[in-house]
């Protein structure tokens, strides 16, 4: 499917349909292109099959409920927005939405104009984050470069180096971050996967590892930063 850059693209999963309805006009009065999925099971198919901006989530839906269908797309590695709308207003549901990735919360009955400010506020930190400069197959920095399509570097002693592909995507994780913290949350979502889980260890040494091959003094690391409790930086 062709989809414009400059159009927006949202998920309405919603099984009320006046509500359904409703909101789909509106959000289409603010220019945005609206999918709807009645119920939980529809939601995944239209998630599997396109790609959506933001994903506005009932949490009482048929065949499967709002907030499975949201811990199933994290597990996918999927980070698409999404805004659970919930009847459940007590702070234990809302706490679960967000432990189950939801990145909003906003219970029913709701304030239209609150939803939309929401929904605006959502969709543009995603696009920013998508337009955060991405890297090609090759990166260079100090005297070491790096090949991701070939899984391969040459550090600063000219030493070729094998990289795996897990070593891989977590250099150009970083690195796509560069100068921001990457939480270990983050890593385990685009490296892991939700499914399995690697000790905080396990990361800490793919650290080690790395400023072994690339850094002249490993104890006093120039670009490969451990963040205390938080996560890892890629400085350059």
């Amino acid at each position: 499917m062709n989809r414009s850059t400059e159009q927006r693209y949202i998920l309405l999963v919603e099984d009320e349909d006046n509500l359904q309805e409703a909101l789909k006009l509106n959000l289409e009065l603010e220019g945005y292109e609206v999918t709807c999925a009645g119920d939980g099971r529809q939601a995944l198919k239209s998630i599997s099959e396109e790609y959506f901006d933001l994903i506005i989530m009932d949490v009482m839906l048929p065949e499967i409920d709002g907030v499975s269908v949201t811990e199933h797309v994290r597990l996918n590695n999927n980070d698409t927005p999404i805004l659970i709308l919930s009847a459940k207003n007590s702070s234990a549901d809302k706490v679960l939405g967000l432990k189950k990735g939801a990145d909003d919360y906003l219970t029913k009955p709701f304030n239209l104009e609150e939803l939309l400010l929401r929904v605006n506020k959502l969709i543009n930190k995603n696009k920013r984050i998508q337009d955060k400069e991405s890297v090609g197959d090759q990166y260079r920095f100090g005297k070491n470069s790096i090949d991701f399509k070939a899984q391969m570097a040459v550090n600063y002693r000219g030493e070729m180096i094998e990289l795996s592909r897990k070593e891989s995507m977590l250099l150009k994780l970083l690195i796509e971050n560069k100068n921001d913290v990457v939480t270990r949350e983050k890593i385990l979502q685009a490296v892991w996967g939700y499914n399995v889980y690697p000790t905080t260890r396990t990361v800490d040494n793919f650290i080690l590892s790395f400023r072994k091959y690339f850094e002249e003094d490993s104890r006093n690391p120039r670009y490969f930063h451990s963040i205390r409790g938080v996560g890892y930086k890629f400085m350059n």
